[in-house]
């Protein structure tokens, strides 16, 4: 009887750690179920920023999200687009930061990814090193733009398939004058945003 039970607490923990391996990497965009994740409406609106205590990094944060350019046919979203298995973590801080969302009808993934990688926002360069293949299984893609070279501030779309077209979200930081980046161990730098 004890072997029994040992063998099910076997058993059990090795179907459990297999389910936790089994879990999408952040921006897969799969969610467990193995289905495709559809961004979709819920019913709390786009939040509306605090007060700030910088309002620098605020003020440059809303000017990169008011200089936001979707292809045509996008409609921004007043209620917050659930579904978008990934987010950007910022690794340098403190920092400033907004969301939106948008809709584009009878869009694909590729196609919006590849218009927002040649339409830069602003005057910011793309951190995407080249164009996202025109497959049909891709249902998701990251899109970064950053204001230099090595920044860890600036915009992040994410595409993600939803009904007949995409949902688009931005995630926009500005840093404040006092970021500062933890340090990392010697050799090691961080990925630009939207890389991953």
């Amino acid at each position: 009887m004890q072997i029994r039970a040992a063998v099910m607490v076997g058993t059990l923990l090795l179907a459990s750690s297999l389910t936790a391996c089994a879990t999408p990497a952040p921006g897969a965009g799969v969610p467990a179920s193995g289905e495709p994740s559809e961004p979709s409406a819920v019913s709390e609106p786009t939040p509306t920023p605090t007060p700030s205590t910088d309002a620098a990094a605020l003020a440059q944060a809303q000017a990169w999200l008011d200089a936001a350019t979707l292809p045509p046919g996008a409609v921004r979203s007043e209620k917050r687009l659930s579904g978008f298995s990934s987010y950007t973590g910022w690794p340098c801080g403190p920092y400033e930061e907004l969301e939106a969302f948008w809709t584009i009808p009878s869009a694909t993934v590729s196609a919006t990814a590849n218009w927002l990688r040649e339409h830069p926002t602003a005057d910011l360069i793309t951190t995407s090193p080249m164009p996202v293949s025109d497959d049909p299984v891709i249902d998701s893609a990251i899109v970064g733009y950053i204001p230099r070279p090595d920044a860890q501030e600036g915009i992040v779309y994410t595409i993600g398939k939803s009904g007949d077209g995409v949902a688009v979200r931005a995630e926009i930081a500005a840093q404040t004058d006092s970021a500062e980046c933890p340090p990392l161990p010697d050799g090691a730098g961080y990925g630009a945003p939207g890389q991953g």
